[in-house]
């Protein structure tokens, strides 16, 4: 194990580009996502992505993207892969710091069942909209004006295991909804227990209703220990930027910086890389799922691409020796697919650190979460899958 003063010298800042997948993974037939590839197709659909700090790390070298060259001096990089089940959020980040799930939690592709809606109903003492498979925007499109006359949660799901609930801010105060949704999640029948409960509060006039900066996930607890746990065990300050603590459902987490969105969320990194004298900051940039991806917005991804590069530029300038820096994804959000959902794919690696030596790896994406234990501890977990690549 490191001595205090080595875990005093060094940090580790992992930055999770929601739905940036770098390809199908083998039983991507399953989950109706063969062929996906969301990196690369958004990289064609554009004409060609602009990233030129990313390519230099060596994203160009992990797969063929337009636009973006194979790296002459590449960081650490390759691809990862997921040892469990399914493409969401949750299962992505919990297997960066090493918890894999044995059976994906329920989906609902027909809607929820009675038992479902009446614990809803119970719990909030309202009525019930929707009721299925919905892109996110379009729901509060199709059902806010009627929410706001009549009181009723618009609830929907997608491919993935979430139930989300939306109501205007007007009708619902988000604090109300947050209430409902935390009953929800605490009196849901065991076989319904979705992996994460959202609040969607939403905001303005009919046919120009806007989704607020308020979501909240209500996750799951992970069932296994993680490498954010291990880390904990032994003295090591873990933050989290966005949605990541929410997704862990606060276990492992020692301080929650909301970032509700990329331009938060960059800024709370930077601000961390700045401060921070030592320990892990997690991240999540959300915008690439949230906001374009789940809505095949071409445009919108690869500027928020370029957004993120010139970000991770200056953090570069502000890291030093001691220093780990990860870029990777959840899972992908294919622009090219039919549907709008989360695509089963690969996650990119890009890991700048002292001794990198341009080196490939490919592995599971706990590799991640035990080379921040080794970096910052001097540890590795044998109880936890992955292995280090510092």
């Amino acid at each position: 194990m490191a001595s205090g003063g080595e875990q005093q010298r060094k940090r580790a800042f992992v930055v999770v580009l929601d739905a940036c997948g770098a390809g199908a993974l083998p039983d991507a037939a399953q989950y109706g996502d063969a062929g996906t590839n969301t990196l690369a197709h958004l990289s064609r659909l554009c004409g060609g992505l602009e990233l030129p700090t990313l390519a230099a790390l060596g994203l160009g070298s992990i797969l063929e993207l337009a636009g973006v060259a194979p790296s002459a001096h590449p960081v650490l990089h390759g691809r990862l892969h997921a040892l469990g089940p399914g493409k969401d959020s949750t299962a992505g980040h919990w297997e960066l710091m090493g918890v894999v799930m044995t059976v994906a939690p329920p989906t609902y592709p027909e809607g929820f069942p009675t038992q479902v809606l009446d614990t809803i109903r119970s719990v909030s003492g309202r009525g019930v909209l929707c009721n299925r498979p919905y892109n996110g925007i379009g729901a509060i499109e199709d059902y806010g004006a009627q929410q706001l006359h009549s009181g009723e949660l618009i609830v929907y799901t997608s491919q993935d295991s979430v139930l989300q609930i939306a109501a205007h801010v007007d009708v619902i105060a988000p604090e109300q909804l947050y209430e409902i949704c935390v009953r929800v999640r605490g009196e849901l029948p065991a076989q319904h227990a979705v992996g994460r409960v959202i609040a969607r509060p939403f905001d303005g006039v009919e046919a120009h209703f806007e989704r607020t900066e308020g979501r909240r996930d209500y996750s799951l607890k992970p069932p296994s220990q993680s490498y954010l746990q291990q880390l904990q065990a032994r003295g090591v300050a873990v933050h989290s930027v966005g949605k990541v603590g929410q997704l862990f459902a606060g276990v492992g987490i020692d301080v929650m910086h909301p970032g509700a969105t990329n331009a938060r969320a960059l800024d709370e990194t930077t601000e961390l890389i700045r401060s921070q004298p030592h320990g892990l900051v997690f991240t999540n940039l959300v915008d690439t799922d949230q906001v374009y991806g789940h809505r095949h917005d071409v445009e919108g991804f690869a500027a928020a691409l370029k957004e993120i590069d010139a970000r991770v530029g200056l953090w570069l300038g502000l890291l030093g020796p001691g220093d780990l820096l990860v870029l990777t994804a959840d899972h992908g959000c294919d622009p090219s697919s039919p549907r709008t959902d989360h695509t089963r794919e690969h996650a990119p690696l890009l890991a700048s650190f002292a001794g990198h030596g341009s080196r490939r790896h490919d592995g599971p994406m706990a590799d991640v979460g035990a080379s921040v234990l080794k970096w910052l501890a001097g540890a590795e977990a044998a109880e936890l899958p992955g292995a280090p690549f510092v």
